[in-house]
């Protein structure tokens, strides 16, 4: 069963390769990068419509060669996304932290969600169901630690900021090239750690492969 993986991080494909290794293998996975999407939302500051065409492209192409479902591991797209879902359903489309959140809610009470990215912490905590509260906290420089190879820092920076929420009852790391800092944010914290590899990867599996 072929799962189309769409990126706009350079960092975000071996998180979520590594995921599917240890909880769903026999998945063929196909791979998708425009690293220059993220790249022109942070210069533009703001979601266009023209994002939203390219990403319809790239889903159109992977819903072409014949994928059973498509992951997005981009989370300051939402409604991006949410445009693709729409165009192709009924096929299973997926947002990077869609199954995340939903785990967070099934967990309840306060989430600390961590970013990398500056971004996502627009759009992402209104996606948080009522009852859930979300603690937005930007690990400042870390992403420019991973741009620069020095994967170490990103996650020392990581968990220094994660240190902040420690008075939540669980942390989210809101994008894919968070969740290599996990081990690293839970010992900081002393709290349990979410990742949107996992949460996803076990969603997918779920609509894709029903008991």
């Amino acid at each position: 069963m072929r799962i189309a993986l769409i990126h706009a991080l350079r960092h975000s494909p071996p998180p979520v390769e590594a995921a599917f290794a240890r909880l769903w293998p026999e998945a063929s996975l196909m791979n998708l990068l425009d690293d220059s999407l993220s790249a022109d939302l942070a210069r533009d500051g703001v979601l266009t419509p023209r994002m939203t065409e390219r990403f319809l492209a790239l889903a159109r192409y992977a819903a072409g060669t014949g994928a059973a479902g498509i992951l997005f591991t981009c989370s300051a797209f939402g409604p991006c996304i949410e445009a693709v879902a729409a165009d192709l359903a009924p096929l299973p489309v997926l947002k990077p932290n869609e199954a995340m959140i939903e785990d967070a809610a099934a967990a309840g009470g306060t989430i600390g969600l961590l970013a990398t990215f500056g971004p996502t912490l627009d759009t992402m905590p209104a996606e948080f169901p009522p009852g859930v509260r979300a603690v937005p906290k930007l690990a400042e420089g870390a992403l420019a630690a991973l741009d620069r190879g020095s994967a170490e820092e990103h996650d020392r920076l990581a968990a220094e900021a994660a240190r902040g929420l420690a008075g939540c009852d669980a942390v989210a790391l809101a994008q894919f090239s968070l969740a290599r800092a996990a081990p690293a944010v839970a010992a900081a914290t002393g709290l349990p750690v979410l990742t949107t590899p996992d949460s996803a990867v076990r969603k997918l599996r779920r609509l894709l492969l029903p008991a």
